[in-house]
């Protein structure tokens, strides 16, 4: 397959490989050079938990509010 670049640097991705390789509009796309040829790689989907990893304050550890909710743990 083949495509052209238009005046603005843009291209299409033939609609063969976009269907095969589950491209829809708005998927954003990385960018890079190996070897002299050009790589476009999807990028991975944004993950909800690592975006909100760390954004919950409750002011103290999450030792002692699982030991609320569980109840003390076994004595060592």
């Amino acid at each position: 397959m083949k495509t052209t670049i238009s005046e603005k640097g843009q291209i299409t991705i033939p609609k063969p490989l976009r269907i095969r390789l589950g491209l829809r509009t708005g998927q954003v796309l990385d960018v890079s050079e190996r070897k002299g040829k050009l790589v476009l790689a999807k990028r991975p989907s944004r993950d909800v938990v690592d975006e909100l990893f760390g954004s919950l304050k409750l002011g103290r550890r999450t030792d002692e509010i699982i030991e609320e909710l569980r109840g003390p743990g076994p004595e060592k």
